[in-house]
């Protein structure tokens, strides 16, 4: 059924910009807005099920008495593995003392000493104590916290809660409104400036760190719309999450093994001692010598039991509870660990303000790719990523003008709902933490003739292959991106950056012959 034959709402926002997400980034957009008006668009509760909140570790900036944004500069460059967007980097990590104040500002308790001087932390491939962490293990909490309290505040964002974006609407190359879908069925958003702020994918894996409802929504409404995406191969494997049952899985944060805690197997040998930065290597080189022992059948643990000087419960309070609901003390046992899907390096290909190729289409966050990250993504450069283009968003957003719409929506009636379960293990096999062709020819067998129905998994589906389309791409092994069959880094060529839906299709047809066009 075409929506064209249905009774649809049409809700006037009078043009207002419409920012798709309530997470940090969403969040940061709206506030720096004001008091210009906004429409904040979020599927569930306000700040809710977003991978912002779940964050532990804290916001990585150069703001301490022994360290320079050039230092951080030269820590993301090395930890982009040489595909870094170093314009990206400059302007986003030189915003970061800046960003920090703001949030401040806007309410956000950092933990400082005794003195007032903030508290920073170590992670792993830094060269400075530079993690600026709020509630201990708890910053993403905190943060959002803070956020959504001046949201609700602020009377010139208008909340629209319970309600997900389903398809954007383009004419002429344009952005003229947004299908969205609620209790009531859908309906109609006039607007022609759209910020999609929705976080990342970890939910199209079987093990993720992200919200199960963190899936590619945004890239997928992107991508449909016609945006060009970049870097989608590159997806951090956490490598210290929780190994328990249930989705997602909880994550011990990186500051844990920045405090001392080590890796060992069931016979408590530790097995990274002679690798170069060991425990604190980069998290990709981390997850590939877990999932080596795993793969060798042993299990894997983090000891955090000899610590020296750190009281675990008091500096890590909500990793303690959730291994309490676990059954676990990690002041008195290892913790069970397993590398999982934890951030996406790719997304919406976006500049320095965060336009996408789309008139009328922003994006920021995890959703959004700057090339901060390059081939993978430096700890705790998320939150700040989030914090920062949010602000260059919104800054840009300022110099548009509204533009009346009078968009229809005449297409095939898209799923009011999406589902990535079929696509889960489908991902897992072949775009984990290694990879290798035969096995992304399967998937994107597999994951063809989802992504072009017109069904709950559809949209889920498509982001997959355009994931496993990249990762075929990319005949090499660099950063978060490891193929067994190409194990070596191949800079003899440019390997292409940018895909988008139609692309990604064609691609997977020639490689997979057997696809029916």
């Amino acid at each position: 059924m075409a929506l064209g034959d249905m009774t649809m709402d049409i809700l006037d926002i009078d043009a207002c910009p419409l920012i798709i997400g309530g997470g940090l980034a969403g969040l940061m957009t709206a506030l720096q807005l004001a008091p210009a008006p906004v429409v904040l668009l979020s599927k569930a509760r306000l700040g809710g099920e977003t991978s912002s909140v779940l964050a532990q570790g804290g916001i990585a900036a150069a703001v301490g008495p022994h360290d320079d944004p050039a230092l951080q500069i030269a820590d993301t460059l090395a930890a982009g593995d040489g595909i870094c967007d170093t314009a990206a980097v400059e302007r986003i990590v030189r915003s970061g003392p800046t960003a920090i104040e703001n949030l401040a500002r806007l309410g956000v308790r950092f933990d400082r000493d005794e003195n007032g001087a903030l508290l920073l932390g170590l992670e792993a491939a830094h060269s400075r104590n530079r993690i600026v962490h709020a509630g201990g293990d708890a910053s993403g909490r905190e943060i959002v916290r803070a956020l959504v309290e001046a949201a609700k505040n602020t009377p010139s964002i208008a909340l629209i809660e319970g309600m997900a974006a389903r398809r954007l609407v383009v004419e002429d190359g344009a952005i003229k409104g947004v299908l969205v879908a609620g209790p009531h069925g859908p309906a109609l958003l006039p607007t022609n400036r759209v910020v999609i702020a929705t976080g990342g994918i970890g939910g199209l894996f079987l093990h993720g760190t992200n919200p199960a409802g963190s899936f590619g929504q945004g890239l997928a409404l992107a991508a449909r719309a016609g945006a060009q995406l970049a870097d989608l191969e590159f997806v951090q494997f956490h490598p210290t999450a929780l190994d328990s049952a249930g989705f997602p899985l909880k994550l011990i944060s990186e500051a844990v093994r920045g405090e001392g805690a080590i890796l060992v197997d069931e016979s408590s040998r530790r097995f990274m001692s002679k690798v170069s930065g060991a425990e604190l290597a980069p998290r990709d080189v981390v997850a590939r010598a877990i999932w080596r022992q795993m793969t060798d059948g042993h299990h894997v643990y983090l000891d955090a039991r000899d610590l020296k000087g750190v009281d675990f419960h008091r500096r890590f309070p909500a990793i303690t509870e959730l291994c309490a609901n676990a059954g676990i003390d990690p002041a008195r046992e290892p913790i069970p660990i397993r590398p999982a899907a934890h951030y996406h390096m790719g997304g919406i290909k976006v500049d320095l303000d965060g336009h996408s190729s789309v008139e009328g289409l922003w994006a920021c966050g995890e959703a959004a790719c700057t090339g901060l990250h390059g081939a993978n993504r430096l700890a705790s450069n998320s939150l700040l990523e989030a914090a920062v283009c949010g602000k260059f968003v919104a800054e840009d957003l300022k110099g548009t003008s509204a533009g009346r719409s009078s968009a229809s929506f005449s297409g095939p009636m898209p799923p009011l709902r999406d589902d990535p379960n079929p696509v889960r293990p489908i991902l897992t096999r072949a775009a984990g933490v290694m990879r290798e062709r035969a096995s992304l020819q399967e998937a994107a067998a597999a994951l063809h003739p989802l992504a072009t129905e017109n069904a709950p998994a559809s949209d889920p589906a498509l982001i997959g292959l355009m994931i496993v389309a990249a990762a075929l791409r990319r005949e090499e092994s660099r950063g978060a991106h490891a193929r067994s069959d190409f194990p070596g880094h191949d800079d003899s060529r440019a390997w292409p950056r940018t895909i988008d839906m139609s692309d990604a299709l064609e691609t997977a047809q020639a490689l997979v012959p057997d696809l029916v066009a």
